[in-house]
């Protein structure tokens, strides 16, 4: 099988809104393409997308989630400059901010494996190899995604967020992964309905800030070898 080659786009510090927009715009456009290949019109493969970005501080609610976890209402929210959607992703709350990174795949799954179980296995894999280029151990919490440090301990801490969306095994939203992220921000919910756990950071867990350019190459290079693609250059 020839080796998918995935787009790849940095939109740098976008408004949660216009990036959720754009996502959807792509994410349509992959499946109507499908739609039209299944139905004899074009023979043009679907093409896939690695969207990398950061977002001001906005809080999303995925579908099972539960809005008593905003622990902020609409006055707290403009005080602390924060934004709130309920989106269509799979998940409760969380939180996304200036210094998380962001990466919303957009991926055709016929042309990898159609299991959504070991896509988040995948993502998460992806994550835990970049923390491990930075000396920094995680793994998995039996029954919750994510990727979480000290996970099977009483000082598990949760430091990147998953959830998605996928049809005709088309993908988007993604990952949430604290590098330099302002932590105070969590406090002000129950993330992902979790309220007996930690969140940390990079920065928390090495005492310093990272680069964030340098940790999203890693993390691009990392997601590449696991599925197995390669970008194409535009």
């Amino acid at each position: 099988m020839e080796t998918p080659k995935v787009h790849y786009r940095d939109l740098g510090l976008i408004d949660y809104k216009e990036a959720w927009d754009y996502q959807e715009k792509l994410f349509k456009g992959t499946i109507d393409q499908k739609i039209r290949i299944r139905n004899g019109e074009s023979d043009t493969p679907t093409e896939h997308y690695m969207l990398f970005c950061q977002h001001p501080h906005v809080y999303t609610l995925g579908k099972s989630g539960d809005k008593e976890n905003l622990l902020l209402d609409d006055a707290g929210l403009r005080e602390h400059h924060a934004t709130y959607y309920e989106i269509n992703r799979g998940g409760d709350i969380t939180y996304h901010g200036p210094g998380q990174l962001v990466v919303y795949p957009i991926l055709d799954l016929d042309h990898f494996f159609t299991d959504i179980h070991k896509y988040m296995r995948y993502l998460e894999e992806a994550v835990i190899q970049t923390l491990a280029e930075y000396g920094i151990e995680s793994g998995r919490v039996g029954g919750l995604t994510g990727v979480w440090i000290e996970g099977e301990t009483e000082r598990a801490r949760k430091i990147c967020a998953m959830g998605v969306k996928s049809s005709r095994w088309v993908t988007m939203h993604g990952i949430g992964f604290n590098v330099n992220s302002d932590l105070s921000y969590f406090s002000h919910i129950i993330p992902c309905g979790i309220d007996d756990k930690a969140v940390t950071s990079m920065e928390q867990e090495l005492g310093k800030p990272l680069d964030l350019v340098e940790v999203s190459n890693v993390l691009k290079e990392k997601l590449a070898a696991q599925f197995g693609f390669s970008y194409h250059l535009e």
